[in-house]
């Protein structure tokens, strides 16, 4: 039954980055922390997940990739997850919920990146370090690096290709960093494989109705869905905080 509700829930969320270039991930590791995974599980499993959806997504979308900006991406993402991984072990697993809730709030309201005034280079190397240092601790940053990606002098195929191709890379540097800490996926498989091949065919039905979403549709939906498994998260951790 888990894995049949997860591997819907990646159907669905692979259809709206496959249309947006954002946001499946973000709904993706809230369902998951929101049906009890742990996130020693939740994040490797999500970043196996996300790297299939984010690669398929980037083949989509390949002759528009910017591959300047993934050179200047990997100087803050590569170090992050290989700090962040062995934290992860000796992390209460309720002010993990809790994080993540606060994230999930924080992303609502992503706009408040770009009054850092962080653009072109030290823009993609922000988003990188974001990417693999937070990303690390609660599995999906789309919707709070996005900002960074929407650039005057790239067209809307060039952020989603762009913003795909580096996710990819950041999801494989944690399936790495978690591997060699002793949290692999490979133990995984019957949870990792149904939900791979929902997010390959979410991404091929999202890019070919790319563009019959509204924007505005699509920043409701995503909004109400984050708010409600935000609230939950955020209540399943401070109950569990604060004990029987």
């Amino acid at each position: 039954m888990l894995t049949a509700v997860l591997t819907l829930v990646a159907l669905l969320s692979a259809t709206l980055s496959g249309m947006a270039g954002i946001g499946g991930g973000t709904i993706l590791i809230a369902a998951m922390y929101a049906v009890g995974l742990t996130p020693t599980v939740a994040v490797p499993v999500h970043a196996g997940v996300q790297l299939v959806s984010n690669f398929s997504r980037t083949l989509a979308y390949l002759r528009h990739v910017e591959w300047r900006a993934l050179r200047d991406f990997l100087f803050g993402a590569v170090p992050a997850p290989f700090v962040v991984a062995p934290l992860i072990a000796r992390a209460d697993e309720h002010a993990l919920l809790i994080l993540m809730a606060a994230f999930i709030y924080l992303t609502l309201w992503p706009i408040w990146l770009r009054w850092l005034r962080l653009e072109g280079r030290a823009g993609m190397v922000a988003a990188g370090a974001i990417t693999g240092g937070l990303g690390s601790l609660v599995g999906a940053t789309g919707t709070l690096i996005a900002p960074l990606f929407l650039r005057s002098d790239w067209r809307k195929e060039t952020t989603i290709a762009t913003l795909a191709v580096c996710q990819s890379i950041a999801h494989l540097l944690k399936i790495i960093a978690f591997a060699s800490v002793g949290f692999g996926i490979p133990e995984h498989w019957p949870l990792l494989l149904p939900m791979c091949v929902a997010v390959v065919l979410g991404t091929l039905v999202g890019s070919r109705v790319h563009g019959r979403l509204s924007e505005a549709r699509f920043v409701g939906l995503f909004r109400v869905i984050l708010g409600v498994l935000a609230t939950k998260l955020l209540y399943d951790g401070m109950t569990g905080l604060m004990g029987p």
